[in-house]
């Protein structure tokens, strides 16, 4: 085939045309009668919030190189898609709209599906699925049932995270500085009966099994989830109560700074407050707790505000010294950490000396670290020393010692023991909103909580097409429009019963969607064991690191259930983990308030989808922002025109023996191989673009310079391209492998095998320097000697200038590719 003939390659009618072929080929379609090894690529669920945008091109991007790259290696891919179809933005949309949700969501499904597919992307769609499906949230409430069987799912009144917009609790993951992750609205407290997944349960095994996933996660993501799970070791430690049979237990990580402890703290919303407070200081205690409740709780434990609090007129007893600790009320303490009481000790803690110096309370220094005191310069000193004031420790001056002995004596005296806490809480999982998995428990007046027998699962939404559905506090179930749906006859005795009415969390919903992609049509159960032996666990996931400390931290949990109930033989669903960066303008997030904003579709519409993919990952490391003010899709476009005239260029025949072709190329083609595969196996997607360029330009200069199109050592050179670069862009390179004389796809091709003994390089350049500076470059054979290399550089007509005729004290030989001289 001539040049002239494939001048210019067509974006838009080669994405048409091979999008129509892979449907009907079933190209990307997994077998799971497969006998090749098998691969699972995983991209985190998209929402459907309208179309797609520039941050799901990049990270769709990268889960599609991945996994057309595996499938070149001769691996079966599983790279699946659906949809996180239920939640508050498609509901939220939908009530502005007037609209059912499930008409906005699923609207925005069909258009975003159109749009994946427009992308290129290498994915089975036989088994797409959507978690606001009947079919796939019967399974969702059936592992609650079974969560709930085994004591694991659990309902309780507590004060909660409220978000007064969008009219719902949410869980602390979901609290990001005190605002709702969801609309950035500040977030209150409220208190109510809601579900909760009893999460802590696995706190310790969430932590220990990091350890599988060093190496293939990210440092950081593991840092952040130690750091949510937050492990202390301490004490747990009994304080009498002034009329209050039973003590108060505190968890400490300081016991032994117990003789320092001069008053006891309360948060205002524990039901211990209420509990104690006299009558006398109650008027007094319930107003601030009023006024407590307005504040968030970044606002509360921010250590610039000033502390506040009540007198609840009652005193708790020192276990270590008897002696009498005035209890307050405070709002730097919160309900949710451990018992919502503390003890305070001022000297060691600055919140506690902040609050102690506005009150007036006393300040008795336990360990002497050297600073001034606190008591008079009101600046804490939580280091170590030696132990001071402090009875039976002082003395001391190791701090694991001191501790040590202090449990030993309140073990010894019944009043603590050692204890390991967590700053997890369980997982809140009940929502007050309408467009979300209902909740399969029925509330009878005789039986209490009713599981739904597993035959009438799912229980679906109520229609309600038509009705309010605006956020009022409760749950729009809970309302007239849902009377119908929401009372029914108890499963036990018969009688009247009620639904409840609350739906779940989403989260719950995308913590084990991976699992039924193994076998999405399956009717037995969420999955089949088998199928999920044949994928999983997931090789390669990818997403945003802003899912650290929720969704990761939720699918690690339930698949650690799933492996407790026999599902299941492994407890880490995803191998490896990589994120990606964001696409931003200008320096800032794109926002339509901003005006700086880039619409994909307009991109794609003007440079074609393997342009806008290749210059994403030509930009930085996945991980990286990318500013796409500083990229050049219309350059990418052009290299990829050179790389498509490449392919015209071959006019070899398929199959030609490329050993009697031009060695240099060859060369060139064999180095780009076995770089590009450890470039993708390390995820340095940016630098096998690079070297993909380099392969274009060094073709095209052996094309050129007189090799020719005919020489085997091109075409070797263009199928090699070809099937590097389809990985990165798709729909050129399915016209290149045409071009080529290959049947269709390019995709179904072998990875080039690599001849080691083109990887040897013949020549390298030595460099000579002189004092540090450059003098001189020499081609030598890449096995030339120490004694030969300083020989040819001594002789460097280049080297004798600078060394005018001065007497050589010293040569350092860095063989190959180094010569360094010092002269006398």
């Amino acid at each position: 085939m001539t040049e002239q003939v494939h001048q210019t390659y067509d974006a838009a009618a080669a994405q048409q045309r091979w999008q129509a072929f892979w449907a009907e080929d079933r190209t990307f379609v997994a077998d799971d009668a497969t006998t090749r090894p098998t691969r699972y690529v995983l991209d985190m669920f998209p929402y459907p919030s309208g179309d797609l945008h520039m941050g799901h091109a990049e990270a769709f991007v990268m889960g599609d190189i991945v996994a057309r790259y595996w499938r070149l290696r001769g691996f079966e891919v599983l790279h699946p898609i659906g949809w996180d179809s239920f939640g508050l933005p498609a509901e939220n949309a939908a009530i502005k709209r007037n609209a059912h949700p499930g008409e906005w969501t699923y609207a925005n499904i069909e258009t975003q599906a159109n749009s994946f597919k427009r992308y290129g992307l290498a994915i089975d769609w036989t088994r797409r699925l959507h978690t606001s499906d009947p079919e796939y949230y019967r399974w969702t409430q059936w592992l609650f049932l079974k969560f709930y069987e085994r004591g694991l799912a659990y309902r309780k009144d507590s004060f909660v995270n409220w978000c007064p917009t969008d009219q719902t609790v949410l869980a602390n993951e979901q609290v990001v500085q005190g605002m709702c992750e969801r609309c950035g609205s500040p977030v209150t407290k409220r208190q109510l009966n809601q579900w909760y997944f009893r999460i802590t349960d696995y706190a310790q095994r969430l932590l220990d099994d990091m350890e599988q996933l060093e190496g293939g996660w990210p440092d950081r993501v593991l840092a952040m989830q130690r750091n949510w799970i937050g492990r202390s070791e301490g004490a747990h430690v009994q304080f009498a109560i002034e009329g209050r049979e039973e003590p108060v237990t505190v968890f400490t990580t300081r016991p032994d700074t117990l003789y320092g402890a001069t008053f006891f703290v309360v948060a205002p919303e524990a039901a211990l407050a209420a509990e104690i407070v006299t009558d006398e200081h109650r008027a007094e205690f319930e107003a601030y707790l009023e006024q407590t409740k307005r504040a968030t709780e970044i606002e509360r434990q921010s250590t610039d505000r000033e502390k506040t609090g009540v007198f609840l007129g009652v005193h708790a007893i020192n276990p270590a010294n008897g002696a009498k600790l005035p209890v307050y009320a405070a709002d730097y303490v919160l309900a949710d950490y451990g018992t919502g009481a503390v003890m305070a000790v001022p000297a060691h803690d600055q919140r506690d000396l902040d609050f102690a110096k506005k009150y007036r309370l006393p300040v008795i220094k336990v360990v002497e670290t050297g600073e001034a005191d606190p008591a008079e310069t009101f600046v804490a000193t939580p280091g170590d020393g030696t132990y001071v004031n402090s009875g039976i420790l002082d003395g001391l001056t190791d701090k694991a010692t001191g501790v040590s002995t202090m449990i030993d004596r309140l073990e010894a005296t019944g009043r603590g023991t050692r204890a390991i806490t967590f700053r997890l809480r369980d997982w809140l999982l009940s929502r007050q909103r309408f467009w979300g998995c209902p909740i399969p428990i029925i509330h009878c007046p005789s039986c209490g909580e009713v599981p739904v027998p597993e035959d009438q699962l799912p229980v679906v939404l109520p229609d309600l097409r038509g009705e309010d559905l605006a956020p009022k506090g409760t749950s729009p179930l809970a309302g007239p429009a849902a009377t119908q749906w929401r009372e029914v006859a108890c499963p036990r005795c018969g009688g009247k019963a009620e639904r409840d009415t609350d739906t779940m969390d989403t989260f719950v919903d995308s913590s084990w969607y991976f699992f039924r992609y193994c076998s999405p049509g399956y009717t037995q159960g969420p999955f089949d064991p088998a199928d999920v032996r044949r994928w999983m666990p997931v090789d390669q996931y990818v997403g945003g690191v802003e899912h650290a400390i929720l969704h990761l931290l939720y699918m690690r949990f339930f698949t650690k259930v799933l492996h407790d109930m026999g599902m299941v033989d492994f407890v880490e669903p995803m191998r490896r983990l990589l994120n990606q960066g964001q696409v931003i303008n200008e320096g800032k997030a794109m926002s339509k308030s901003l005006g700086n904003g880039v619409d994909l579709g307009e991109q794609i519409d003007a440079f074609g989808v393997d342009a806008v993919r290749t210059t994403i990952v030509f930009a930085g490391p996945p991980e990286d922002d990318i500013d796409w003010a500083d990229v050049s899709p219309s350059s990418t476009e052009k290299f990829l025109q050179r790389a498509y005239r490449i392919a015209g260029d071959v006019t070899s025949a398929p199959g030609t023996d490329p050993s009697t072709g031009d060695r240099a190329l060859r060369q060139v083609t064999h180095r780009t191989v076995a770089e590009v595969a450890a470039l993708l196996d390390d995820h340095r997607f940016n630098v096998v673009v690079a070297r993909l360029m380099e392969l274009v330009n060094a073709t095209r200069k052996a094309i050129d310079s007189g090799v020719g199109g005919a020489d085997p050592a091109v075409r070797e050179a263009a199928e090699a391209l070809t099937i590097l670069l389809s990985v990165v862009a798709p729909y050129v390179t399915e016209e290149m492998w045409e071009i080529l004389g290959h049947a269709p796809s390019v995709a179904n091709a072998a990875w080039p095998s690599v001849d080691e003994s083109l990887l040897v390089q013949d020549t390298v350049t030595c460099v000579v320097q002189v004092q540090g500076k450059v003098r001189a470059k020499l081609e030598v054979a890449a096995d030339t000697s120490e004694a030969e290399l300083e020989r040819l550089a001594l002789a460097d007509p280049g080297v004798q200038r600078a060394l005018e005729g001065r007497e050589v004290r010293k040569v350092i030989v860095r063989a190959p590719k180094l010569v360094s001289i010092v002269p006398a």
